[in-house]
């Protein structure tokens, strides 16, 4: 098989980004990894750690080489105005948006198989000017596709029915099509990209108990109910609505592949409870693979060296997986 190229962003120049990539390019890969970034932030972030780092900005062409520790390929953007670790500058919103179009517009020509992104900052994008609620959404409009969260640790998988939102908003974002659709990607994703044949699906109610037969709300009868009945008819492995307290049992995850939550806090908490520094977010729908890292840009341990490189390695890992998994129709 053709070795993966894999696209990395450095995400917020100002957060622990620079310096997980610079551990990250420490090891072996058996793919072709680009890095997308001012290579200035990247080198200083290297020296910090007292890591040796060569950067080169030839273009990739011909056969790829497994990338060997201590070199990444890299595509320069320039940082729009200096840099200083754990102070956030809207003055470089411009700059980590360039960086994503980058790598997306590398993806959906097939120069990348995949992107593996770095944490971003969301207050300062959008500080800049520049309205921006995540990378999960940034992509979706991008590539004018509807999208799910998905995060991995482990074996456990966690969806979500809505995303960055308010939690009051929630409930009218539950919406029958918007489900149905979210369901549908998940079971397509859960098939195609990590080569589960007949994937086992829970879904979460949005109310406490699962509405318990409507005295504590209807969302579930009213919608989540007759959108996992209709789905089920037509072959789909659900179970549910369960209540959240309910469905994150180990008897229950027992018995499923994923469990698509109604909302960001119902599900992440119990995800990263199970893999922080290990966990990896996902993104189904999009035409090509996205990986990213389950934190942010932790700003207080910026430029300190002592940030844990964990899940963006186990993101770049799993994005070589999925995409060794397409060509052989396993996972590797």
């Amino acid at each position: 098989m053709t070795l993966p190229r894999i696209a990395i962003t450095a995400g917020e120049p100002a957060g622990i980004g620079p310096e997980l990539v610079a551990r990250l390019a420490q090891l072996q890969w058996n793919a072709e990894l680009v890095l997308i970034a001012d290579p200035d932030l990247i080198t200083d972030a290297a020296r910090n750690l007292g890591l040796t780092l060569e950067l080169d900005a030839t273009p990739c062409t011909g056969t790829r080489q497994p990338t060997r520790p201590g070199h990444l390929h890299v595509i320069p953007i320039a940082l729009r105005t200096p840099n200083v670790p754990g102070q956030l500058n809207p003055g470089n919103a411009r700059y980590v948006i360039e960086t994503l179009e980058q790598a997306a517009h590398g993806a959906a020509a097939g120069y990348f198989d995949a992107v593996v992104t770095a944490p971003v900052h969301k207050a300062v994008v959008n500080d800049g000017g520049i309205p921006f609620t995540g990378h999960t959404e940034y992509f979706a409009e991008l590539t004018g596709t509807d999208v799910v969260m998905l995060l991995v640790a482990d074996d456990l998988r966690v969806a979500l029915a809505t995303t960055h939102l308010p939690l009051a908003q929630v409930p009218a974002a539950i919406q029958a099509t918007s489900l149905e659709r979210t369901l549908r990607i998940l079971q397509h994703d859960l098939i195609q990209k990590f080569a589960i044949a007949q994937p086992r699906i829970i879904v979460l109610g949005l109310n406490p108990h699962a509405g318990e037969g409507g005295h504590l709300g209807r969302e579930e009868i009213d919608i989540i109910i007759p959108v996992v009945a209709k789905l089920r008819a037509e072959g789909m492995n659900l179970r549910g609505p369960l209540p959240a307290d309910t469905g994150f049992l180990p008897r229950e995850l027992a018995q499923c592949d994923a469990v698509l939550a109604m909302y960001h806090d119902q599900g992440l908490p119990v995800l990263k409870y199970a893999g922080f520094g290990h966990a990896i977010n996902v993104t189904l729908g999009l035409p090509w693979i996205r990986t990213s890292v389950d934190h942010g840009t932790a700003l207080d341990l910026a430029g300190k060296g002592v940030a844990d490189a964990g899940s963006l390695i186990a993101a770049t890992e799993l994005a070589i997986g999925l995409v060794n998994s397409g060509k052989s129709g396993a996972l590797a």
